[in-house]
Protein backbone atom coordinates (compact mmCIF):
# COMPACT_ATOMS: atom_id res chain seq x y z
CA UNK A 1 0.00 0.00 0.00
CA UNK A 2 1.08 3.56 -0.61
CA UNK A 3 2.37 5.57 2.33
CA UNK A 4 -0.59 7.66 3.44
CA UNK A 5 1.07 9.36 6.37
CA UNK A 6 4.06 11.62 6.80
CA UNK A 7 6.35 10.17 9.46
CA UNK A 8 7.72 13.56 10.45
CA UNK A 9 4.16 14.78 11.05
CA UNK A 10 3.42 11.81 13.29
CA UNK A 11 6.68 12.39 15.18
CA UNK A 12 5.79 16.05 15.66
CA UNK A 13 2.28 15.22 16.88
CA UNK A 14 3.73 12.76 19.39
CA UNK A 15 6.77 14.85 20.29
CA UNK A 16 6.49 14.02 23.99
CA UNK A 17 6.48 10.26 23.36
CA UNK A 18 8.91 7.82 21.78
CA UNK A 19 7.51 6.17 18.65
CA UNK A 20 8.41 2.62 17.65
CA UNK A 21 9.34 1.94 14.04
CA UNK A 22 6.37 -0.37 13.44
CA UNK A 23 3.91 2.25 14.75
CA UNK A 24 4.03 4.12 11.43
CA UNK A 25 2.92 1.07 9.46
CA UNK A 26 0.05 0.50 11.89
CA UNK A 27 -1.08 4.14 11.57
CA UNK A 28 -0.80 3.92 7.79
CA UNK A 29 -2.98 0.77 7.79
CA UNK A 30 -5.60 2.47 9.99
CA UNK A 31 -5.74 5.49 7.69
CA UNK A 32 -6.12 3.16 4.70
CA UNK A 33 -9.08 1.45 6.34
CA UNK A 34 -10.63 4.82 7.19
CA UNK A 35 -10.35 5.94 3.57
CA UNK A 36 -11.79 2.67 2.25
CA UNK A 37 -14.74 2.95 4.64
CA UNK A 38 -15.33 6.58 3.63
CA UNK A 39 -15.34 5.67 -0.07
CA UNK A 40 -17.79 2.83 0.55
CA UNK A 41 -20.10 5.16 2.49
CA UNK A 42 -20.05 7.70 -0.35
CA UNK A 43 -20.90 4.98 -2.87
CA UNK A 44 -23.68 3.65 -0.63
CA UNK A 45 -25.17 7.14 -0.71
CA UNK A 46 -24.98 7.27 -4.52
CA UNK A 47 -22.09 9.76 -4.56
CA UNK A 48 -18.70 9.59 -6.20
CA UNK A 49 -17.34 12.46 -4.14
CA UNK A 50 -16.04 11.49 -0.70
CA UNK A 51 -16.99 14.15 1.83
CA UNK A 52 -16.12 14.78 5.50
CA UNK A 53 -19.45 13.31 6.55
CA UNK A 54 -18.25 9.96 5.17
CA UNK A 55 -15.72 9.71 7.95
Amino acid sequence: MTDLIVKSGVKEALADHPVSADFYEAVNDEVGELLTDAAERAEANDRKTVEPRDL
